[in-house]
């Protein structure tokens, strides 16, 4: 085979393996992580500096500030997030990218193999989820380097082939060039780590005196500025047809790297003086992979301190190049905080999942009022009209959120602990699903009276309204204790439940007592106990929504209240 096909097969080889040992090593520490995961997404809403502090840590454990950065766009753009949260955590998630390169510059080429055999027979032989995860990590980590020394290795002929020789002197001597090639071989590449890492690599060629990098870390430094400068393209491919508060968040991120980049490009020779005094000494092929490493999170702290305390500056100057506001709401039946970008992010998904439903509760609860005013208004076509789009608006966002969390199942992502309140969540989203159908069935059975020429009387009309407020308070009550994961607050629903049995019999007796004094229709007692009937079936089904929060179901959310409950009571 030619050499140079060699080299090529070589590094799409390494680099494939790179990108799927730090993909697998991403989804297996979320799984690790598990619920500490929902700790550090409590602290993304507090101030500015921990925003920053939980933006890198989330990165440090998603492996990617690209997946960071999508995530608090699907934040901001649910409106889960201000601008200047959102910017903060964006701070932080360039220097949760720097720990890869660290990671990089470990020299453990002869433990690759047992790193490789320990991983895999702690996923393989353990039966406890967390140490598979546990192991996977290690599995990964261990895929991941080898990846890099197949990418070493292909690109030693390189070191000594006078074209590249030329190439990195020139990229040496015109930093501008090398900040181009860093760009575009992230735009190709899709991610920093893997172009920094491969840069890692290439520098640790000894260049043709056998001593000496290739390419020294004055000419590493532009590529590395670069590779920031590439990163960011992901960030503004997720914004597309978000909010401007999304689309300003990505421009800030570009900011962020472009105006360190540029200012960096002038300073070059001292920063590699410094990042040298920093850094371990010995042989510049030896030490070099570190150098760069140590340049790639100096440039980012530094940008971080400066930045930070001009966060107010940074919004001014992103709502200045995106103008005004959002003039057009989503349809009332679109889902108003689901993003499919985010669902390769469990714990931040379930915290959008929480928002959406807690949405379809409340129109729930609307539902409600628009049946009883349209039992009220007695077959008014307006009325009526109004009640049956709403109904429409809940099956139709019902459904959205169903096939949310299916894919989220799907994403093979979820941890049991994750995949149990998922499913308590989609068991919530059923129940409100049947209180509509149960609306519908008592609005049908109401036009069938209608449609026979009768008519409900006035005390059955009231005892409806009665039902309804009952239910209404059900329901209410329900929701609470889902939200906040509250047993307390889910016992009064249990408790409050009986009122509705006492009340259908009340009523059913008092219809009776209609007929019996000839006030009613006989013929309409079939109708009323199917109302009373259904009345009774959704005080169960908000029973039964608050019978999840006693199985420790509750909304993920990113206030710290809610934070605070669920580590009480043990879900954290």
């Amino acid at each position: 085979m030619n050499e140079n096909v060699k080299v090529v097969f070589g590094l799409i080889g390494g680099l494939a393996l790179f990108l799927y040992g730090m993909n697998s090593m991403s989804d297996a520490l979320q799984k690790a992580a598990g619920e500490r995961m929902k700790k550090i997404l409590g602290f993304l809403t507090r101030n500015p500096i921990m925003g920053a502090l939980a933006g890198a840590l989330v990165t440090a454990v998603l492996q990617s500030s690209s997946a960071t950065t999508v995530m608090v766009i699907g934040f901001v753009s649910a409106g889960l997030m201000s601008l200047p949260q959102a910017i903060s955590v964006i701070f932080g998630a360039n220097i949760g990218t720097t720990m890869t390169a660290q990671l990089m510059a470990f020299k453990i080429s002869n433990y690759i193999y047992p790193i490789i055999f320990v991983g895999f027979i702690l996923n393989f032989v353990s039966k406890k989820e967390k140490v598979k995860n546990i192991g996977m990590v290690i599995f990964s980590f261990g895929l991941l380097f080898e990846g890099i020394e197949i990418m070493g290795e292909v690109m030693k002929p390189l070191a000594g082939s006078p074209v590249f020789v030329d190439l990195m002197g020139k990229v040496s001597s015109i930093p501008v060039l090398g900040v181009v090639l860093g760009a575009v071989m992230t735009l190709v590449v899709q991610s920093s780590s893997a172009t920094i890492a491969v840069l890692q690599n290439f520098a640790s060629q000894a260049g043709p005196d056998g001593v000496s990098s290739v390419i020294g870390l004055t000419g590493a430094i532009p590529i590395l500025l670069g590779d920031n400068i590439g990163t960011t393209i992901t960030a503004l491919l997720a914004s597309i047809g978000q909010s401007k508060n999304a689309k300003r968040t990505a421009i800030a991120h570009s900011i962020f790297n472009i105006s360190g980049s540029c200012v960096f490009i002038f300073l070059v020779p001292w920063f590699a003086k410094f990042v040298q005094f920093i850094s371990p000494k010995g042989n510049e092929i030896d030490v070099i992979s570190r150098q760069i490493a140590n340049a790639h999170t100096t440039f980012n702290i530094v940008c971080t301190l400066v930045w930070l305390p001009l966060i107010p500056l940074m919004v001014k100057i992103v709502t200045t190049i995106i103008r005004g506001n959002d003039k057009t709401e989503k349809a009332a039946f679109e889902p108003k905080y689901l993003d499919m970008k985010v669902i390769e992010q469990p714990a931040a998904a379930m915290v959008l999942v929480s928002k959406e439903l807690n949405r379809l509760g409340e129109l729930a609860e609307s539902l409600l009022s628009d049946l009883k005013t349209a039992i009220v208004a007695d077959g008014d076509s307006k009325t009526h009209g109004s009640f049956i789009e709403n109904l429409e608006i809940v099956h139709q966002l019902q459904d959205s959120v169903t096939e949310y969390i299916t894919r989220l199942f799907a994403s093979g992502n979820l941890t049991e602990q994750q995949s149990e309140q998922t499913a308590g969540l989609l068991y919530v989203n059923n129940s409100i699903q049947r209180i509509a159908d149960r609306c519908e069935d008592i609005d049908q059975i109401c036009e069938k009276v209608n449609n026979n020429g009768k008519r409900l009387t006035s005390e059955a009309s009231s005892e409806m309204e009665d039902c309804i407020d009952i239910i209404q308070q059900l329901l209410k009550k329900a929701m609470e204790a889902i939200r906040k994961g509250d047993a307390v607050v889910a016992e009064t629903v249990f408790e409050n439940k009986k009122k509705m049995h006492k009340a259908e019999k009340k009523y059913s007796k008092a219809h009776l007592n209609r007929v019996k004094n000839e006030v009613c229709d006989a013929s309409m007692t079939r109708y009323f106990s199917g109302i009373m009937y259904n009345f009774d079936r959704m005080a169960d089904n908000c029973v039964s929504i608050a019978e999840e929060a006693c199985d420790n179901v509750a909304f993920i959310n990113l206030d710290e209240e809610t934070g605070k409950s669920m580590m009480e009571r043990g879900a954290v």
